[in-house]
């Protein structure tokens, strides 16, 4: 029985959109996905979610090991041929996104990665706009790898963090 509602595969890997304020220590850790907060916060009547937690990392603690284990749940899920979002720390996103650009040459689907400035429970924090751009976006762009922050969806190759604008562009 079809349900007429479209399925993301999201792949959470940690980063700032995941940090948690650890009142103990007082500082900021992964310590676990904030994804299921931030559907509770969102109404997707024709959208289901399919949550995969890989890592629970900063990115810039990210190795090529942790890209290879990105890549190949990537690989898993593409037989699917159904969107699939990444949230991923913005400090190293672009490296993850070019990693999957070039190990992915034709891929049949939109490969999104998103993350935020500011973690998800911060007053002024961009990680639930991004999170639902993005889920936008894996329904609108043609089948690629993306970054998507801000209001803006790039494509790969290309992409980059601008630490002036403090959003990704495109040289």
């Amino acid at each position: 029985m079809k349900s007429g509602k479209q399925k993301i595969f999201v792949i959470t890997t940690g980063g700032t959109i995941e940090k948690i304020y650890d009142e103990e220590s007082g500082t900021l850790a992964n310590r676990g996905s904030v994804l299921q907060q931030m559907l509770g916060r969102l109404r997707l009547p024709g959208t289901t979610v399919q949550s995969y937690d890989l890592l629970c990392k900063d990115s810039l603690e990210m190795t090529d090991k942790d890209r290879q284990m990105i890549l190949f749940a990537v690989e898993n899920l593409l037989e699917h041929r159904l969107p699939i979002l990444i949230l991923h720390g913005t400090d190293t996103m672009e490296h993850t996104a070019q990693y999957l650009y070039e190990n992915l040459p034709q891929v049949s689907i939109p490969v999104i990665l998103t993350g935020a400035m500011k973690p998800f429970g911060f007053e002024n924090s961009d990680a639930l706009q991004n999170f639902t751009e993005a889920l936008f976006a894996c329904k609108m762009v043609q089948p690629g790898i993306f970054i998507s922050m801000h209001g803006q969806v790039h494509e790969l190759p290309g992409v980059f963090k601008n630490r002036e604008k403090g959003t990704f562009d495109k040289k």
